[in-house]
């Protein structure tokens, strides 16, 4: 077959290339420590969308630095007992998508909580000087500030509150809550299961945000990556402050957060995914120590791969 990156079985061993910062986990307990100060303050807003089986919401809650962030929070109407909840996230620059694609959920028995991404296409606060859209450049939002500036470090601490605020429903079962995204949504996935170990399963699909390096030495920093590049060309043109940058990417570089997962992983990766690259994919999953399984895709790339709907579906559903 062809090969856009490694043979298959270099990348069931590749651990990644771009540096892990020696202070990375001080890094994130510190991060952590200033989502548990965060009341979220969540708000309930029946949505104009609703159906005979199934209640709509618009939720609201705060994250870090009083950004209010948004999500579609769907859950089965008169459910007789606590039941399972998926935390759902979006592709880079989109939203939460339209109420009806988590009614399939919702009709097995799951409440669904969707976020938007703080600055991107919906309706959640990016609070780094303005209220409202900033949609693109978060990779390198911060990256000449201090590093808990990181625009990704508030997005990925978004997705733990998110989590906590369905561990804490009472009507959701805080032992089957699940998270699932593709692309920016898989990364998020990652991320998510990382910093909140209670969620019990997650299917990330080709995650984004990792191995930044190896995007670079790819010439892959294109498309979603590239900012990285405008990066470079702006700011460190001549690269003599490339391994400063590489390194303070590193804290949000999600194959470094990937070891703190305890929940039950099934990861999807195209091998020819020039979008995401499929040695970054595995850099991630490589350092998962819980229980996973990956299914590839030989012949596809950063795009609809037939069957990972349903086998995500299945899963979750089993017990």
């Amino acid at each position: 077959m062809p090969l856009l990156d490694m043979p298959l079985e270099q990348l069931k061993e590749y651990t990644g290339r771009n540096p892990r910062p020696a202070d990375f986990d001080a890094y994130w307990d510190r991060a952590l420590q200033e989502l548990d100060a965060t009341d979220p303050q969540i708000e309930l807003i029946p949505s104009t969308f609703q159906t005979p089986q199934v209640d709509c919401f618009d939720l609201y809650f705060t994250g870090v630095r009083g950004a209010r962030i948004h999500a579609k929070y769907v859950r089965p109407k008169h459910a007789a007992e606590r039941h399972p909840a998926v935390v759902q996230f979006h592709g880079y620059s989109g939203n939460a998508g339209d109420w009806q694609d988590k009614l399939a959920y919702a009709s097995l028995g799951f409440s669904v909580l969707s976020m938007d991404c703080r600055g991107q296409g919906g309706s959640s606060e990016d609070v780094g000087g303005i209220k409202g859209n900033t949609y693109q450049g978060h990779i390198i939002r911060g990256l000449d500030d201090h590093p808990d500036n990181l625009l990704f470090r508030h997005i990925f601490l978004d997705t733990a509150q998110l989590a906590r605020i369905a561990l804490g429903l009472p009507e959701v079962d805080p032992e089957r809550v699940y998270a699932i995204g593709a692309s920016q949504g898989g990364a998020l996935t990652i991320a998510c299961a990382s910093l909140e170990p209670r969620i019990k399963k997650l299917a990330p699909v080709y995650p984004f945000l990792s191995d930044y390096k190896r995007v670079w030495e790819m010439d892959l920093a294109k498309d979603a990556y590239q900012e990285l590049q405008t990066y470079f060309r702006n700011f460190d043109p001549l690269h003599e402050r490339e391994d400063e940058i590489f390194t303070k990417l590193g804290y949000i570089d999600l194959q470094h957060l990937a070891g703190r997962i305890q929940g039950e992983t099934l990861m999807f990766v195209g091998l020819m995914d020039s979008i995401c690259p499929p040695s970054t994919q595995f850099a991630a999953y490589n350092k998962i120590t819980a229980p996973k399984k990956l299914v590839v895709y030989p012949d596809f790339g950063h795009e609809f791969l037939p069957g990972c709907g349903d086998k995500t579906m299945q899963f979750l559903l089993e017990a």
